[in-house]
């Protein structure tokens, strides 16, 4: 599992480290580690031609330190000054002494650069790229490969927020742990490549993030025992579709049957759509409290302006997943009254009436927007885009980001496929953080596999059909 921890709780534990070693110690187990990055990004050492931005303070002695090392190897190492009355002294020496140079030219020397590498702005860096510092950012993506020294400058460390001009990379060296901004949207995408370099960090307190890899989904996937029947592997209901989108029970059902539970049982007007495509469904003309045993239910998608389905399921006393058009109804205090699970799984523009704002600060500030919604309804956020985050009303819980997302998903049908696979495991007994968070794994696997291998446009019915590779792919 990759985790990623706060900068005041990473900078805590550089201190406590620091404390034990010889002075310089930490920066040039940094220093060596990035120059390893950057040698194998070049292929070539010897003859290459490598461009240093440096801003004041660590960050820029990081660079300073790695440009002195491949400058010993043969480089022809430039280093870009925009602070030179802060530059880190020490740093700037080592490049010297090693035969680098400070450029007297940085257009030229950026022209001819096979590699760049961003050390503008460390991780306590706030607010956008200054002119200057963007300019060179710009002419460094235009010319080479770029690689940021802990994070790209201009992101915020702690959010993955980018409030003005912030570099691009193609790779992201980043020393001792993950930054939750370098795993969260709109500061992902300019991250590039992650690399962490182990310095002997060890952080103090809980993870602010943390992203599942195969290993953790495999643990916690759902799988029948030798005793199992289909209740025992969980029923999941499915409150989906109306006469204007009946397909959204379809696809709400496809996820579900896909997801581990035992059985699904569908209660809305979509009833012959769906048996004519799963005729293992189990359906009901409603109301949800006369359908029969469930584990958990699953509601919203497709259901148009229909709300009395969405009273019944919220009064039942088992985990309940909302999406879509059930998520226009809620309020705080509905979800709040529930004793069993909650699971809510709104997309950006979904969020952003829940919030009372616009859709363009809930994608701005992704990880304040689910850990405010997760609060104000005390119930477990699943927010859809670019990184899928997965956040718990107990604010010590660190926030799941999804790693497997990519942009083919963004499809009509996609987040019902999504909703019943995920209510499917709220069935088989996961906790809605679980739930949720395995869920957007195989989905943005599935996603993958579907537009796989060249990246072809796909459906929503592609995905679900490829939701038991995922599975496969995870259990291998």
């Amino acid at each position: 599992m990759r985790t990623a921890y706060s900068v005041v709780t990473v900078r805590a534990a550089e201190q406590e480290l620091m404390a034990r070693l010889p002075e310089g110690a930490l920066m040039q187990r940094a220093a060596a580690g990035l120059a390893a990055a950057c040698a194998e990004l070049l292929g070539r050492v010897y003859g290459s031609r490598v461009v240093l931005l440096v801003g004041s303070g660590d960050n820029g002695g990081d660079a300073l330190y790695a440009g002195a090392r491949l400058a010993r190897r043969g480089a022809g190492v430039a280093a870009v000054l925009l602070a030179p009355e802060r530059a880190h002294a020490g740093g700037l020496a080592a490049l010297r002494a090693a035969g680098g140079r400070v450029s007297a030219d940085p257009p030229r020397d950026l022209s001819r650069a096979d590699l760049v590498v961003d050390g503008i702005v460390g991780i306590g860096g706030r607010g956008g790229l200054r002119p200057e510092a963007a300019r060179l950012a710009r002419a460094a993506r235009e010319a080479a490969t770029v690689v940021a020294v802990d994070l790209p400058s201009g992101v915020d460390a702690d959010t993955g927020e980018v409030p003005g001009d912030a570099v691009r990379a193609d790779a992201t060296v980043t020393f001792g742990a993950y930054k939750p901004g370098l795993l969260i949207d709109p500061a992902r995408e300019r991250a590039g490549a992650l690399r962490l370099v182990d310095i002997g960090l060890r952080p103090p307190a809980a993870a602010d993030a943390e992203a599942l890899q195969h290993a953790d989904v495999a643990e916690l996937l759902p799988r029948p025992a030798a005793e199992s029947d289909k209740y025992r592997r969980g029923v999941v209901g499915v409150v989906a579709g109306s006469a204007r989108y009946p397909g959204a029970a379809v696809l709400a059902v496809a996820g579900a049957l896909r997801g581990g539970a035992g059985a699904v049982r569908y209660v809305g007007p979509a009833a012959d759509a769906v048996l004519a495509r799963f005729p293992e469904t189990l359906v009901h003309a409603g109301p949800p409290r006369k359908a029969g045993r469930v584990q958990a239910w699953v509601v919203g998608p497709g259901l148009g302006d229909e709300s009395a389905a969405l009273d019944d399921v919220l009064a039942a006393d088992v985990p309940v997943l909302v999406d879509a058009d059930g998520l226009r109804f809620l309020t705080p205090d509905r979800v709040r009254r529930r004793t069993a699970g909650t699971l809510l799984t709104p997309h950006a523009g979904e969020a952003a009436a829940l919030l009372g704002r616009g859709r363009e600060e809930v994608e701005a500030a992704r990880l304040d927007s689910v850990r405010e919604l997760a609060g104000r309804f005390g119930a477990t956020v699943l927010l859809k885009g670019s990184t899928t985050l997965v956040a718990d009303p107990d604010a010590g819980v660190p926030v799941r980001v999804n790693p497997t997302g990519t942009g083919w998903l963004a499809t009509a049908g996609s987040g019902d496929v999504l909703s019943g696979l995920a209510g499917s495991l709220l069935a088989a007994g996961l906790a809605p953080r679980d739930a949720g968070s395995v869920g957007a794994y195989l989905h943005g696997l599935a996603g993958r596999h579907a537009a796989a291998p060249h990246g072809e446009p796909i459906a929503a019915s592609e995905v679900a059909g490829a939701l038991r590779e995922a599975w496969a792919n995870v259990l291998a």
